[in-house]
């Protein structure tokens, strides 16, 4: 009976993630395809390469933007709310044609500075739209007068309001490693992936589909808790009831994860998705986007949320249990893979936040959750194999160290920087900084 029932309810979550995941892919390819009426018709021709032109989430108008490629050669202004937008030919090819887009830098507002070159190089890939992004260098969006560019920021303190904001962020993606970890034993190479699609996501739902960002967040999170149930039901539980060794199972998540990675890649291009939009707040003399202190105080709610479900409930002390021994946790009546199944919900749950957040920090790709899992596994390592407090510490460590790091080196050698403390504090303390044998959680 009981059997019969749990059966059921597998096969209704399983029609449940098989649609959610019909309605993210249809949706990523049709509606990006066609981001603008089609004056013919025909949304399978149709070739809209634009962008927008803002900052302090206001557009800027009148900005002079020219287009040459292939079949075109316009020249344009952004309009009032500083969008501009140019139809290429029926004719334009996938990832072979490219457009040369120009900004005019004298028909800027006065005082603005255009952060890197005027010239942007766009092809289309896969998909019907392309964007080119200008950016200009952040203003005090608290000061009087808009123009006026803002005055120098300490640049220490910067980097410690990003190392925070980041490292929040990778605590909720590394305790969702760490937790799967520390109850199965399986280092799951496709957690990145679950990061990539909760950025991907929310971009479909915001962008794409243009619902308000709270909205487009939580389906995103849904379709990422959705994916992490299809992979236990799927694949890690079928694969326990074979006592198939750990070493098998990481290979196959090593798997999975290039599967994912490139049908990502095969849907969405390999252009990144801009999430970013608000204001700009001024915080201790510091300009910060809103959108990351806000996701900054939500993940300190969520962490705090979560720190309290594993002490006060009874799921969180059978989870403990079950991350310490599940042999003895299974003698003592508790169902071990109940609370395995629990755990791969509320690890896909808080990943799928880090995934919205990250997207909304770093900008969505394809590759987004790749280029963190290697950070992702170093704050669980770092922090203590297993434990959920630990993979928060270390994803901290990690984060701080990514982004104060970029002071004194390259920005490109920031995620080595972090993987060399790693190391050195491994060499002094083996089973990292709360890594202990009576683990806690």
């Amino acid at each position: 009976m009981n059997q019969s029932i749990s059966g059921s309810a597998s096969r209704k979550w399983l029609g449940i993630v098989v649609l959610l995941f019909a309605f993210l892919i249809g949706g990523s390819t049709a509606f990006a395809a066609t981001p603008t009426p089609s004056p013919t018709g025909d949304v399978a021709t149709t070739f809209i390469l634009g962008g927008k032109i803002a900052d302090c989430g206001v557009g800027i108008p009148g900005i002079k933007i020219s287009v040459s490629g292939p079949g075109v050669n316009v020249n344009l202004v952004t309009d009032k709310k500083g969008v501009w937008e140019v139809q290429t030919p029926t004719t334009t090819r996938y990832l072979k044609d490219k457009f040369t887009v120009t900004l005019d830098k004298t028909t800027l507002p006065k005082g603005r500075v255009l952060i890197g070159t005027s010239t942007r190089t766009v092809v289309f890939n896969m998909v019907n739209a392309a964007s080119a992004a200008f950016k200009l260098v952040p203003i005090d969006c608290g000061s009087n007068s808009p123009n006026q560019p803002k005055a120098a920021e300490n640049p220490i303190v910067v980097a410690l309001f990003n190392g925070i904001n980041f490292g929040l962020m990778l605590a909720m993606a590394a305790i969702g490693l760490s937790l799967i970890y520390g109850t199965t034993g399986l280092s799951n190479f496709a957690h990145g992936e679950m990061v990539s699609i909760g950025a991907l996501s929310t971009w479909v739902f915001n962008r794409v589909l243009g619902l308000d960002l709270i909205p487009a967040a939580l389906l995103a999170i849904l379709i990422v808790t959705a994916f992490g149930y299809a992979q236990d039901a799927l694949i890690w539980r079928p694969l326990r009831k074979k006592r198939i060794g750990l070493t098998q199972m990481m290979i196959v998540s090593i798997g999975l994860s290039m599967v994912v990675r490139y049908t990502l890649q095969m849907i969405f291009g390999g252009d990144t998705k801009v999430l970013t939009q608000g204001a700009t707040w001024s915080i201790l003399g510091i300009s910060m986007p809103a959108v990351n202190v806000i996701c900054s105080a939500l993940s300190v709610v969520v962490l705090v949320a979560y720190s309290l479900f594993l002490t006060k409930t009874r799921i969180g002390k059978a989870t403990r249990a079950v991350s310490d021994n599940p042999s003895l946790a299974a003698s003592t009546g508790i169902d071990v893979e109940s609370i395995i199944r629990i755990v791969w919900i509320i690890a896909a749950v808080l990943t799928g936040i880090a995934g919205v957040f990250i997207g909304l920090y770093e900008q969505a790709a394809w590759d987004t959750g790749f280029w963190n899992l290697l950070l992702i596994f170093a704050a669980v390592t770092l922090g203590g194999l297993g434990t959920s407090a630990g993979a928060a510490v270390g994803a901290m460590i990690i984060g701080m160290l990514v982004e104060l790091s970029t002071l004194v080196i390259p920005p490109d050698l920031k995620v080595a920087a972090a993987l060399v403390v790693m190391i050195l504090v491994l060499l002094v303390k083996p089973e990292g900084v709360l890594g202990k044998k009576q683990r806690i959680g």
